[in-house]
């Protein structure tokens, strides 16, 4: 089988099993149970290339990106990939996902890395990752992290919760702090029809209703594999 034709069948299983799990009314389920019958081999998993995001890093090295000991959060981090790029820089990373197959084995994959892999639901996180500003005054709780990464896990989400979604990503980022999203782009009036449903620069816009100033944006052209644009942001609190 060509390499196209397996990236077909790994998508086309991929949104089997998503639509399995929606039909149930469990709109996050099909995650961990895609990781689980992938039974450790990354290449059934259609975003699992076991290398950082390849626009982001254009992003990290057009800009400069440095951690400085700094503090990141990467929402939904699958296997790791990203959460060592930032490593690499120089960030001092905790990375989530609500899979805990997906973060057992990045565990496994990672062992020698100094990151914190957590299992954790995107809606209900802990309360020191979150912004400080509904904390009570005299709060010593700093809460959020100077650096966020987003790459392509709101848009896998079903889009009545897009909102919602947008709303908990940007709550992780603290006072001065900043924010960068990865997604597959259309445009404002384009209706998305399969998973993963791209974004828009209308649904984006929605980061700055929380006190984030857009300092980045870029299109970049997709691959051969998924020809879509990409939507590269990047935020400042």
């Amino acid at each position: 089988m060509s390499e196209p034709e397996q990236e077909f069948d790994r998508r086309a299983r991929t949104r089997e099993i998503q639509a399995e799990f929606a039909a149930r009314g469990d709109a996050l389920g099909w995650f961990d149970a895609l990781y689980k019958e992938a039974a450790g081999d990354n290449e059934k998993i259609p975003w699992a290339d076991l290398e950082p995001n390849r626009y982001f890093r254009a992003f990290a090295e057009k800009t400069g990106l440095r951690g400085n000991g700094r503090s990141a959060l990467v929402v939904g981090c699958g296997l790791g990939d990203d959460a060592c790029y930032l490593d690499d820089l120089g960030f001092k990373v905790t990375a989530f996902d609500i899979s805990q197959t997906a973060i057992e084995w990045a565990r496994r994959l990672h062992a020698d890395r100094d990151i914190k892999f957590e299992v954790a639901d995107l809606f209900e996180a802990a309360a020191e990752w979150k912004n400080p500003a509904a904390t009570a005054p005299g709060s010593d709780i700093r809460g959020g992290f100077d650096f966020v990464l987003e790459v392509y896990t709101i848009q896998p989400l079903p889009l009545e919760m897009r909102e919602r979604t947008i709303d908990a990503v940007a709550s992780f980022v603290a006072p001065g702090g900043e924010l960068v999203v990865v997604t597959r782009g259309r445009e404002n009036d384009e209706e998305p029809d399969e998973l993963p449903w791209p974004m828009s620069r209308r649904e984006l816009s929605r980061f700055e209703t929380h006190g984030l100033v857009q300092t980045f944006f870029e299109v970049m052209p997709g691959d051969d594999e998924t020809p879509q644009p990409r939507f590269v942001a990047a935020y400042k609190r």
